[in-house]
Parts: structure tokens; C-alpha cells; sequence
């Protein structure tokens, strides 16, 4: 009687596991349309098949605990938290160092510069020579600020506030002094930071609907950050 009950199980835990995996499988197209999204709005030096691995991943561990009397669709129940492992992965890159936010700052003084001058961003060469820096320390606080520009806004806040913003503002506070500076922001402005915050659309697709150059679009970013980190400051100085 033992036995039969031990097979029985083994039988039922082997039909759950199967389930789980197929479960995995179904849904692996998702996970990497969401790993190559998300991938378009990052440096070439963040590897697509380690976010793919990452979502994965989670989403194995996801599968175990899935209960579908709870939660109809599977998909729906772990694409959040997919989405935020990936996120969490971009984040222990530490790619904001302090080194690296000192000379972002001195980036983009030196780029507002010569965006007002000539209507473009100038490239790494440019900045490397005007700040008496190494073409590729340029590019490493370029492509931290590419990376840093995917988390959410207060995260965003927190890395590049000298303050630890996140524990002054909740996330939803910050979206309605994000939304009371936007009203400030010409209309075309306020559509450009809709499309990249809200549609999650990357500069390049934002570029072609609008017919408008990245670099403007990431000036405009930049200008909400700033106007952002001088009303938190402002507040809570």
C-alpha cells in the first residue's frame, strides 16, 4: 500500500513538473521579446542573452509557485516580475559610480554647450579632448547614464540626486511633481517623455514618430531630470 501511494506520488510530482516546464517553454518567446525591448534602450555592453537568462530564471521559479486557480494566466501573473529581474540585474552592474556621476555631470554641462552652439550632441572624441579625459571613460559615464535611464524615475532620482531621494519621496509622489514639471514643458516635450516613460518606446522609434534627432530626445530627458532634482532639493533643503 505504501509503495502504490510513493508511486502515485512520484507520478503526480513528475505531471507537475512537466507542467511547469511546459508552462517555461510556452511562454520563452515572451521572455526574450521582453529581453530585446528592453535591450534597445541599452549600451552594446549589456548582453542580451544575460537578461533572456535572468528572466528565465525567474520565471522557473515563478512556474513553481504558480496557482491557477488563483491567477488564470500564467503570463500575466509573472510578467512583472520577470520585467523586474531584469531590472534588478542592470542594477547590480553598479554602473553609477561616484567617479562616473562627478564626471556625468561635467558630460553634460560640456554637451548643453554644444547642443546650444550646433544643434548636436558632440560625440566621445569631443568630450574627451575638451575635458582632458580617456575616450573611454567618456563612453563608460555615457553608457552608465544609458543603463541608469531604464530604471524607474525615483531610482533614477536616487542614483543621480546627491541625496538618497528615494527614501525622501515615494514613487508616487514623485510621478505627480513629475506630472506639475511637465505642465511647464512645451506640448512636443511632454509627448517625447509620455512616449519613453509611459510607452516604454526607445529613442530610436520615439526619433521616427516624431521626426526628431535622439540626441534632442535624451537633451529633453536630461532637462526633466534636472528641473526634477531642483524641486526635490528645493522642497526638502
Amino acid at each position: 500500500m505504501e509503495t502504490t501511494r510513493k508511486k502515485q506520488l512520484s507520478v503526480y510530482g513528475q505531471n507537475a513538473k512537466k507542467h511547469q516546464d511546459d508552462l517555461v517553454l510556452q511562454y520563452m518567446p515572451a521572455v526574450r521579446a521582453m529581453a530585446f525591448r528592453l535591450k534597445e534602450r541599452l549600451p552594446s555592453s549589456v548582453d542580451v542573452n544575460d537578461l533572456i537568462s535572468v528572466g528565465t530564471e525567474e520565471m522557473i521559479k515563478l512556474s513553481r509557485r504558480y496557482d491557477k486557480e488563483q491567477n488564470d494566466s500564467f503570463w500575466g501573473y509573472g510578467k512583472k516580475r520577470v520585467y523586474g529581474s531584469m531590472l534588478d540585474y542592470l542594477r547590480s552592474l553598479d554602473v553609477m559610480s561616484r567617479s562616473n556621476r562627478k564626471l556625468l555631470k561635467a558630460i553634460d554641462h560640456e554637451i548643453d554647450i554644444h547642443y546650444n552652439t550646433h544643434g548636436e550632441e558632440p560625440d566621445n572624441v569631443t568630450l574627451a579632448t575638451i575635458l582632458g579625459e580617456e575616450v573611454e571613460k567618456i563612453e563608460e559615464a555615457r553608457n552608465a547614464f544609458m543603463v541608469a535611464t531604464t530604471l524607474p524615475i525615483n531610482e533614477q532620482m536616487a542614483i543621480f540626486s546627491q541625496e538618497e531621494t528615494e527614501s525622501i519621496v515615494e514613487k508616487d509622489q514623485l510621478i505627480e511633481v513629475v506630472q506639475s514639471l511637465l505642465a511647464g514643458f512645451k506640448e512636443r516635450e511632454q509627448l517625447i517623455i509620455q512616449l519613453y516613460y509611459f510607452e516604454e518606446l526607445n529613442l530610436k522609434e520615439i526619433s521616427a514618430i516624431l521626426d526628431i534627432t535622439e540626441s534632442r530626445i535624451s537633451q529633453i530627458h536630461k532637462k526633466l531630470m534636472r528641473k526634477l532634482r531642483d524641486a526635490l532639493e528645493g522642497n526638502h533643503g
